[in-house]
Parts: C-alpha cells; structure tokens; sequence
C-alpha cells in the first residue's frame, strides 16, 4: 500500500518539484521552505440504542467495505464540531433526529481509499434520537436548495439500516 505523501510530487505552495521527505508525516519543499503534513483526518460514529436495547447498524452503500455492516458516522466536514458532525451524519445515513450525542471516546484508524491510506481519528458517542422501531430505513434521494439533485447528495440513496 502506497504512503499518502507519495502521491504528492509538487510543493502545493510554488509549484517545485524539489519536494522532499522529511519523515513518515511531512514533505519539505526546497523551494520555498514549505512543510506539509501529513496529518489524521476526523470522523465521528454513533451507538443508538432503541428501548429493547437493539443497536442501529447500516449496510455500506460504497466501497471501501460496500455491503457490510458499520455504524452510522462519517467524515468530519471543514469548520465543523464533532458533535455538530455526529448529528448531521446519523441524519443523512439514517434519517434519524440526534436529541443528544454523548462523547465517550476517540481512537485511531486507518482508511483505505483510491489504494492509499488515510489515517483517521474516530469519535465515539452513544447518541440518543427520536423513537425508531422500524427495522429499515430507506432514504429517498436528496436534492439540493434548487431542486436539482447533486452529486453529493446522491452519496446514501437507499442506505438500509436494521437493528441488532
């Protein structure tokens, strides 16, 4: 598996090609003195319990893992809390209404996307939503403000969620 920072043959500030490794976690350009680095990307997963105790699980609708069981979370956005995260996460992927996310831990975690790896650091909340029963949720495709229905929001169109 290819390091991320091999990908990255140019300074991202001038343009050089004299980029050179610094060590596992930044490149240097000697060009212009810039150092990049290498560093974890954020991304938030939620536990949610019903009244029997049953835990929500999602089936993968893309790869890395398409068709596999995982929790319901995601990538942290830019200027964005993990708690603000967490919320919007379990509401594109399942619908539901976080009434409260409790932090409880973060880890770290390697993703692996177009053959590189990506190095995560994963928070944890148990979070409480509105009342769910139903074994499955399909979601419809969403559009944007204009009505037009975009790329991104076609990431989870039918994302299946049961409980276990």
């Amino acid at each position: 598996m290819e390091h991320p920072l091999a990908s990255f043959n140019c300074c991202p500030k001038c343009g050089s090609k004299q980029f050179a490794i610094v060590n596992r976690k930044a490149k240097r350009c000697i060009s212009c003195g810039f150092v990049y680095y290498f560093n974890p990307s954020s991304a938030t997963v939620a536990f949610i319990l019903n009244g029997k105790n049953e835990l929500l699980v999602c089936r993968r609708a893309k790869d890395p893992a398409q068709g596999t069981l995982d929790l319901p979370g995601g990538f942290i956005d830019m200027r964005e809390t993990a708690e603000e995260g967490i919320v919007r996460e379990v509401f594109e992927e399942t619908g539901l209404i976080v009434n409260e996310a409790i932090y409880q831990f973060s880890l770290p975690n390697v993703y692996v996307y177009s053959g590189s790896l990506l190095s995560l650091n994963i928070n944890t909340f148990i979070v409480e939503c509105n009342t769910f029963q139903t074994f499955h949720i399909v979601l419809p495709i969403l559009t944007d403000d204009n009505g037009r229905t975009g790329e991104r929001h076609r990431q989870f169109p039918t994302l299946t969620c049961k409980l276990l």
